[in-house]
């Protein structure tokens, strides 16, 4: 009778022997270890027959056990005699080396004293230095923006002083120049409208605001152009005017103007267009003049 009749079998013992071979070589290779001699568990504990016992002396044996009646005899202790041996020191020598101790002593703390005084006043040199050292900065900021503060104002004033001709009346320090020449300088008369735009003929006893300037001649006609936006000011418009009185030219934002806004500009100068003077035949081909438009809220 065979005991592998179908291949199935001879695969399932072919696969049996060599996993059972395999087993067996890594048991011979890597099998298990032990300890010769084994590893002691516990705490050992000393040979004896007695829950008591005294001397340094290992009996290898069991005892003879004493009767409990039997007094333990006493260790004998044997009492040294112990001379105490004192060493007399000279009364000269003490008292030589007890001045010379104090003055040690007292060296070590003026020696500190004076290690303490040199550290507070390194320390207080320190903080005034800071002190100085910060004081020196906010002086130097409280400069800086004092001359900051200083800058803004004189622009400011530069400012006001181009809008209203750069009259400064500091005794001949004033800059800057004004005319229609080629040649620098302030042209106009001493007691002239430092807002006129008209170089000719004599100043009048006018303002100069809210109107015209145009020496020797009579106003015929004017108009005005309403703005487009909501804005106050005073607009200066330069113009040029020909011999028969018509505005052949006019350029707005002239000294004295308060608001250059656009929506101002334009209107002011389609009205110095409708300005018309008289004709003059003795007048120059091209006099130059001004008109003064000012604008209000809501118009």
């Amino acid at each position: 009778m065979s005991l592998l009749n179908t291949r199935h079998e001879k695969k399932s013992f072919t696969l049996t022997t060599i996993l059972l071979s395999v087993l067996l070589l890594l048991l011979f290779y890597i099998g298990l270890t032990y300890m010769d001699p084994p590893i002691e568990n516990g705490i050992s504990v000393n040979f004896g027959t007695t829950d008591f016992g005294s001397g340094r002396v290992q009996p290898k044996e069991k005892i003879k056990s004493e009767p409990l009646n039997t007094p333990i005899k006493e260790p004998k202790v044997v009492e040294e005699k112990v001379e105490e041996v004192v060493e007399q020191v000279p009364e000269e020598k003490v008292a030589k080396e007890k001045p010379a101790e104090k003055l040690l002593t007292q060296e070590n703390e003026e020696s500190i004293k004076i290690k303490q005084q040199q550290e507070a006043k390194r320390k207080a040199d320190e903080a005034a230095k800071k002190a100085q050292v910060e004081a020196e900065r906010v002086a130097r900021e409280k400069r800086e923006a004092e001359e900051k503060v200083r800058k803004e104002q004189q622009a400011k004033k530069n400012k006001l002083d181009e809008l209203i001709g750069g009259i400064n009346k500091s005794e001949g320090t004033a800059a800057g120049g004004e005319g229609d020449d080629s040649k620098a300088g302030d042209k106009g008369q001493p007691d002239g409208d430092p807002y006129a735009t008209s170089y000719y003929g004599s100043p009048g006893s006018g303002s100069g605001i809210g109107g015209y300037g145009l020496n020797g001649r009579s106003l015929v006609n004017k108009g005005k152009v309403q703005q487009e936006c909501n804005e106050e000011g005073r607009v200066v418009v330069k113009i040029v005017v020909d011999r028969n009185g018509k505005v052949v030219s006019a350029t707005p934002g002239q000294r004295g103007t308060t608001n250059t806004h656009p929506c101002l500009l334009e209107p002011a100068k389609k009205t110095a267009f409708l300005h018309q003077w008289n004709l003059d035949s003795n007048a120059p081909s091209q006099q130059v003049g001004f008109v003064v438009v000012n604008f209000k809220l809501g118009e």
